[in-house]
């Protein structure tokens, strides 16, 4: 992914793929993210920059929660 991280954007990159979460609880809702990112990543579905890029993105957002 060419985007630099300020213009990386967590929800429509998951949106990209069709992903979905929503439990109603916030920290259940990263954890589900998280394996979805893990697991796409082990299946070649996203670059290694790409799957930092998402990770960043979901911590960054465990800190203002």
């Amino acid at each position: 992914m060419s985007a630099h991280k300020s213009d990386f954007s967590l929800p429509e990159f998951l949106k990209r793929y069709s992903i979905h979460i929503y439990t109603g609880d916030p920290e259940g809702d990263r954890l589900l993210i998280e394996d979805e990112l893990r697991e796409m990543r082990e299946l070649g579905m996203i670059e290694k920059e790409e799957y930092m890029e998402a990770l960043a993105a979901l911590r960054s957002q465990r800190k203002t929660v």
